[in-house]
């Protein structure tokens, strides 16, 4: 049995726990077993009443430590003690990829077209819970999948693209990432990627447009080039926060797939999405030594 991960979302609260052990060591320190009777009254009758039983030297300190009990499991709850959610990992489509796709005949007919395709898998093994689409185009764009959590599905959707996917001649890029960045407004992504993976034809000021669009909605854009990847491929994954890969880089593309996304989510005032507040339930605890000052005092 392996106990869930436990982390504090507000950690600096508990800077205030030491200042209460100090402040609740002073008071009891200071006032002593009857409060500050020993101040007011004769010292003789004090010793004479704790003789016959009437003073309890304890008694004075409790609701000292009662309220400093009640202070300190406030403090550990307003720290944000949490548990991370194994099942909630990506929430609608927050964090959902687009994969673009040329399939202009200088990408499909290439040699290099099998180590294109193996590298979109090992995106697609990257994405885990995160949902994925598939953006094909040539001369044209089209959505070839919406964005869906089967992921086995998309794979094989990517695995049947060749040279007659799209009828349309040509690269129109400006085309695909247009239609991305359109996708991305209507599912609500907030931290999502665009990936294109093409050879950078037909990358210029259309594009550049289409790659601020996405950057306006949270998301990135990045490459995989077919080729030695081209200064117009660094430019505009430069300006949407991206990065360009090239196929040799299978690895590093899944793990940049796989983590990142997460990150820029917490990043982003958004942690309960993975992590389950306990702090509320430690408010709860707090009510026990508060039973305390509820008490009756023997006649």
């Amino acid at each position: 049995m392996t106990l869930p991960d436990l982390m504090l979302m507000r950690p600096l609260w508990l800077l205030a726990l030491p200042v209460l052990a100090v402040a609740a060591w002073w008071l009891c320190r200071r006032q002593g077993g009857i409060g500050d009777w020993t101040r007011v009254a004769d010292p003789a009758l004090l010793t004479a009443m704790a003789a016959l039983g009437r003073i309890d030297p304890q008694a004075g300190r409790a609701p000292v430590l009662a309220a400093f009990a009640v202070a300190a499991i406030t403090v550990l709850a307003l720290s944000g003690p949490a548990v991370e959610r194994r099942d909630a990992v990506s929430f609608r489509n927050l964090d959902g990829v687009l994969f673009v796709v040329d399939t202009s005949a200088s990408v499909t007919q290439s040699a290099r077209w099998p180590q294109m395709q193996t590298m979109g898998r090992f995106g697609l093994a990257g994405l885990g819970t995160r949902p994925g689409g598939l953006i094909v185009f040539a001369g044209d764009a089209y959505v070839a999948t919406d964005m869906t959590g089967d992921i086995d599905q998309l794979g094989q959707t990517f695995s049947l693209i060749d040279a007659e996917t799209v009828p349309d001649p040509g690269s129109r890029p400006q085309r695909a990432l247009m239609l991305a960045a359109q996708l991305l407004e209507e599912a609500k992504v907030i931290a999502g990627d665009v990936v294109l993976l093409g050879d950078g034809a037909g990358l210029g000021p259309e594009t550049l447009i289409a790659a601020e669009r996405i950057a306006a909605q949270g998301a990135r854009l990045s490459f995989v080039a077919l080729e030695a990847p081209t200064p117009a491929m660094a430019t505009h994954a430069g300006l949407a926060g991206g990065q360009v890969f090239t196929l040799d880089q299978t690895d590093a593309f899944s793990d940049y797939l796989a983590e990142d996304a997460r990150t820029r989510l917490e990043q982003q005032d958004l942690p309960l999405l993975f992590w389950h507040d306990l702090g509320r339930y430690l408010l709860a605890l707090a009510l026990l030594p508060m039973l305390f000052f509820f008490r009756r005092a023997a006649p």
